[in-house]
């Protein structure tokens, strides 16, 4: 494979952070620091290797993709996490999101319906000493219901509609950050709780990869 230095990489990581991330407003400085440390090119196929910091997202296999680096970054600042959360993720994908979210939060759950997939993530997550993390084969669109409530809960994948579960098992006080909406066009969604209901400010444009399951997008609904 047509690998790069090690210091090559380093390079541009750091380009990463700066051009994409610290230039378009994210400056939560741990959020930055895991962006800066974590080796983004470790959880993309070895062919990819050379554009894993590009603004643009990958495929990882299985009709799977990373996320474009800021969309990363956007989705877990809105979360707003201090370090003692308990959070979920639905779509485990590379792990590459879940790293991020473990170096933020207390304990991170994340939920993969291709059992290959969630084998590969763990594999890396294992490789590079990454703890705190649970990887789950199911269905993402009941949630995880044995370790709710969570405090957070991101979602990796785009919904028609937030599922009903996913609210059950979001504490009142936590927030949610979804894209929804059709599929040639969601909005990631960001949800809180505010005088007695939940509410959703529509945060950016945005095309996912579907939600699968008993309350997500069926293959004959939405191919891929």
């Amino acid at each position: 494979m047509d690998f790069l230095d090690e210091s090559e990489y380093v390079t541009r990581r750091e380009a990463m952070v700066t051009e994409q991330i610290l230039s378009r407003g994210i400056i939560e400085p741990r959020l930055i620091e895991a962006l800066r440390t974590i080796p983004r090119h470790l959880f993309v196929p070895a062919g990819y290797r050379r554009y894993a910091y590009s603004d643009h997202p990958l495929p990882i296999g299985e009709g799977q993709t990373i996320s474009q680096p800021y969309m990363v970054a956007l989705m877990t600042s809105l979360l707003q996490l201090t370090g003692g959360e308990k959070v979920l993720e639905i779509g485990t994908g590379s792990g590459y999101q879940a790293a991020i979210l473990s170096r933020l939060a207390r304990e991170v759950h994340t939920i993969e319906i291709i059992p290959e997939v969630a084998r590969k993530a763990r594999k890396t997550l294992d490789s590079l000493g990454y703890t705190g993390i649970s990887i789950h084969v199911g269905d993402g669109s009941l949630g995880y219901p044995e370790s709710a409530p969570y405090n957070a809960i991101l979602v990796t994948a785009a919904a028609r509609d937030v599922p009903k579960a996913f609210f059950e098992q979001l504490d009142p006080t936590g927030r949610m950050v979804i894209p929804t909406g059709a599929q040639s066009l969601q909005h990631i969604q960001l949800w809180t709780h505010e005088f007695n209901h939940w509410e959703a400010e529509n945060i950016l444009a945005v095309s996912f990869v579907p939600l699968r399951g008993v309350d997500g997008w069926t293959r004959e609904e939405w191919p891929i």
